[in-house]
């Protein structure tokens, strides 16, 4: 009888020690599918200005663009449980034709996020295949 009940009692104390780790796992999971929307995100955003600066076509804008995405990618406004990212581009010239791309993806929570640099440079193969057609236009950074 004291066995069965040395049992228990062990057997109660680890079913306690797992439901004190629930709330612990449900912040990690929160925590994990924000950053893997930011990375994702960030990756898109580096790909993107990346391919434009290296065009001799358009004309690079310098500064820091600031814009807010939702987590599910709709561009009607956020829809039930979604969250909203923030991404900033910062585009710093180095030297003639070589640009600094910086992008940060923060979330709610999160005011650090994550981050990442590139040096980009003109690529003559990058050039439109129509050719330059008027290269007075600047990209508005923060909307593309």
């Amino acid at each position: 009888m004291i066995e069965v009940l040395i049992a228990l009692f062990l057997t109660m104390i680890g079913v306690m020690a797992l439901i004190s780790m629930q709330t612990q796992g449900w912040l990690l999971s929160g925590k994990s599918d924000y950053l893997g929307r930011a990375a994702e995100i960030l990756h898109k955003e580096l790909e993107t200005k990346e391919a434009l600066i290296m065009n001799p076509c358009n004309i690079v804008t310098v500064g820091t663009f600031n814009k807010n995405i939702f987590a599910s990618g709709s561009a009607g406004g956020a829809g039930a449980g979604d969250a909203t990212l923030s991404i900033q581009t910062t585009i710093t010239l180095i030297t003639t034709n070589t640009w600094r791309l910086t992008i940060r993806v923060t979330w709610p929570g999160n005011n650090a996020g994550i981050r990442e640099s590139l040096i980009v440079t003109r690529q003559e193969y990058f050039r439109s295949p129509a050719g330059c057609a008027d290269n007075s236009q600047a990209l508005n950074w923060g909307v593309l």
